[in-house]
């Protein structure tokens, strides 16, 4: 199964680490810390095409770990992961 995360961007489900709330995981040091360290990394990718709500953890074969930002919900992405449809 593939998951759409936007702006033409599709990705393996079982690649997902984590689907999580932009808003509300951003207030938290830990996570700022994290997607600070991947974006020094260069394995932050904007999909978003405009202003991000989620970003999306994935295994990546040539980086340990890889974040998508997505202009969706997380509650949307969820729902995408469980139809399995590529909306």
């Amino acid at each position: 199964m593939y998951l759409h995360l936007g702006q033409n961007e599709i990705i393996p489900q079982r690649s997902v680490i984590g689907i999580f709330d932009l808003d509300k995981c951003s207030y938290e040091k830990r996570t700022r810390d994290y997607l600070a360290a991947a974006e020094k990394e260069g394995v932050v990718l904007d999909v978003s095409g405009d202003l991000p709500r989620s970003f999306v953890v994935c295994d990546h074969p040539y980086h340990s770990q890889i974040v998508y930002l997505s202009q969706l919900s997380p509650a949307a992405l969820q729902r995408r992961a469980e139809s399995g449809k590529l909306e």
